[in-house]
């Protein structure tokens, strides 16, 4: 496994802030990249994708791909597209491997929602992004320790984590986001 390169961490105040963000890192993503998004459901990992769909000049209409496991997003510029996974579902590396990833990896920018400990082994390379949702108290008939997600927090703050992991990354900087 390739070990951590660098790390950097911010807040978002609100939805615009966080596809602001991410619009601003997909314009600097290139085909090959990996990138893997990590959060509670409801934390912004489609609304993240979102924003970086924008940055790459692909198609709109990105919505999460829970049901279909992916979605192909091509570019309506010279970019390279964007794969949607959502790894939720599938419960082992089989199930992973049959979704057949490779064959796209090297000419679009892939993004797996629910992929932390299941896709790294497939580039050298990738972006680990952790989203963050401030603590909320638990709703009336939710269980224990959990909060029913709303409609009316979707501006939320967040925190945003990137970790960027192998070589692709050693000289890439992110810079300021937001």
């Amino acid at each position: 496994m390739t070990g951590l390169v660098w790390s950097q961490e911010f807040s978002v105040a609100s939805v615009e802030e966080l596809q602001g963000a991410a619009t601003s890192i997909g314009s600097r993503l290139a085909a090959g990249d990996l990138l893997i998004l990590t959060g509670e459901l409801g934390a912004g990992k489609t609304t993240f994708t979102q924003g970086l769909g924008r940055g790459l000049g692909v198609r709109e209409g990105i919505i999460s791909p829970t049901f279909v496991l992916v979605r192909n997003h091509p570019s309506l510029a010279d970019g390279p597209a964007l794969v949607h996974v959502d790894a939720y579902r599938l419960e082992s590396d089989s199930e992973i491997d049959d979704l057949d990833l490779e064959s796209t990896l090297d000419s679009s920018v892939t993004v797996v929602e629910w992929g932390s400990g299941r896709v790294e082994h497939l580039a050298e390379s990738w972006l680990h992004i952790t989203l963050v949702r401030p603590a909320a108290s638990p709703a009336a008939g939710s269980p224990a320790g959990q909060a029913a997600p709303t409609d009316d927090d979707d501006d939320e703050p967040r925190r945003v984590r990137i970790e960027a992991f192998g070589p692709r990354w050693v000289d890439q900087q992110l810079g300021a986001l937001v």
